[in-house]
């Protein structure tokens, strides 16, 4: 056991010094590009002083002058697109271990590593996903593409994040549907999950400290990590947490105008049927009308989508036995990227690839198209006063829920004394020396096989 323990640790390290070197790799071709693309600035630069100088001669060919002014912009659109696409490509890869885990790698992606944006507008953006139905980590993803590249980016980040799990539970769906059995990938977890325990610490350390900004930021922290345990209703939680900021920022600013104050507090989550009778077969059109309507109403966690699956799918139409829905779910726990990919498995069981593919447009488009009519305002929302201390209330509260998830990923996580190695290995890697999640996640794939092998 000493020498397995030894073997894990130097392949952890070995790992920690190719990130290392990696990273500075990367850094290194950056600066080579800002340094091409300063030279091409100048160059532009240059042609035009040129031509005003010389207006008297003939003017410049048309292919020149469309070269020095447009080129740049379309570049730098194109760029930005392919790096969406590559950042959510491979946390659609990687991302393990539900939502807050998601969130956590995409702090480290998006704003530790690239900057593309300040934690605390990173923090907003989740705030908003809390109050909207839908993937919340997915919505998160949708954001951070419109504000790189606008609805382009839009598109890219949320379909790169998306496609990896869908096809992978794609593949899985066909599988399952031919042998009628689940493959066994819990050594796979078992080194996957201590990994994800130390990133999600490590967002909770990060963004805390910019969501928790005074004492009652603090205390709805707090009660929210309370109400969590108590199995208050998560929507609930947000909603009273930001609520009670506004209102004591409200009252200590000596403010006598609270209305708008108590907004948005009629939704508590349930949904409510489309159809009155079961169906008695599913078509690819009734599947992808009944996953649209999943994915408007539902709040919560991907984990909320199976109530709906067994009222809608098992007991009102009856698609689906109980069995198979326990399958599905199964299948979502060992796949990366959102949980609510679990819609592909069921919408192939139900109609085969065509059913797949209306299942996991219908559950996702809404996400798209909320977070299109949403976005452009998160800036003025934060701007005003009363929607300011709303907002702030509300990312305390998201961060408290993000530490009771923590806990019981913890505790299923962290089984025995490997585990807390890799555990606390992981924890020094991201925290001192800021290794990326994406290899870390990777390094405890090996050791969960090392540990089936051995």
């Amino acid at each position: 056991m000493a020498l397995f323990a030894g073997r894990i640790s130097r392949l952890f390290w070995q790992i920690a010094a190719a990130q290392v070197a990696i990273s500075a790799k990367i850094r290194q071709s950056q600066a080579g590009e800002s340094l091409h693309r300063g030279r091409h600035r100048c160059q532009a630069k240059l042609l035009r002083v040129q031509s005003s100088r010389v207006a008297h001669n003939p003017p410049l060919p048309n292919h020149v002058t469309t070269m020095s002014t447009d080129q740049p912009s379309e570049l730098s659109q194109t760029q930005r697109l392919l790096e969406l696409a590559a950042v959510f490509l491979r946390l659609g890869m990687t991302a393990f271990g539900g939502p807050a885990a998601h969130i956590a790698m995409m702090d480290q992606e998006v704003v530790t590593r690239r900057r593309w944006m300040s934690r605390e507008k990173l923090l907003d953006l989740l705030g908003i996903t809390h109050l909207i139905p839908g993937p919340n980590s997915t919505e998160l993803a949708i954001h951070i593409g419109y504000e790189r590249a606008g609805w382009r980016g839009l598109l890219v980040a949320g379909s790169c994040f998306i496609l990896p799990a869908m096809l992978i539970v794609w593949v899985l769906a066909a599988l399952y549907q031919r042998y009628q059995t689940v493959p066994q990938m819990t050594w796979l977890l078992y080194g996957i999950k201590p990994v994800i325990i130390a990133v999600v610490l490590q967002a909770l350390w990060k963004l805390g400290r910019k969501a928790v900004k005074d004492l009652p930021t603090l205390l709805t922290g707090l009660a929210a990590v309370a109400g969590f345990f108590l199995g208050v209703n998560e929507l609930l939680l947000l909603l009273l947490g930001g609520i009670a900021v506004l209102l004591w920022r409200t009252w200590r600013s000596g403010s006598a105008n609270l209305s708008g104050a108590l907004l948005l507090l009629a939704q508590s989550g349930g949904a409510t049927a489309v159809s009155p009778a079961a169906l008695s077969t599913a078509s690819w059109g009734s599947v992808f009308l009944v996953f649209l309507k999943i994915g408007s109403v539902l709040y919560g966690s991907g984990y909320v989508l199976l109530a709906f699956l067994q009222r809608d799918l098992v007991e009102r139409h009856q698609w689906l036995t109980s069995q198979q829905l326990l399958d599905a779910v199964a299948i979502g726990q060992v796949t990366p990227g959102p949980v609510f990919t679990t819609a592909t498995f069921v919408g192939y069981l139900l109609a085969g690839n065509a059913g797949a593919v209306a299942a996991t447009l219908g559950i996702f488009l809404p996400a798209f198209g909320l977070v299109w009519l949403i976005n452009p305002w998160v800036t003025r929302l934060r701007q005003m006063r009363w929607t300011s201390g709303l907002l702030d209330g509300i990312n305390a509260a998201s961060l408290g829920l993000m530490a009771g998830v923590s806990t019981v990923l913890a505790q299923t996580a962290l089984v025995d004394g490997l585990t807390v190695a890799v555990a606390i290995l992981s924890a020094v890697a991201v925290l001192r020396f800021q290794i990326n999640s994406a290899g870390l996640v990777l390094a405890g794939g090996a050791v969960g096989l090392l540990s089936q092998m051995l």
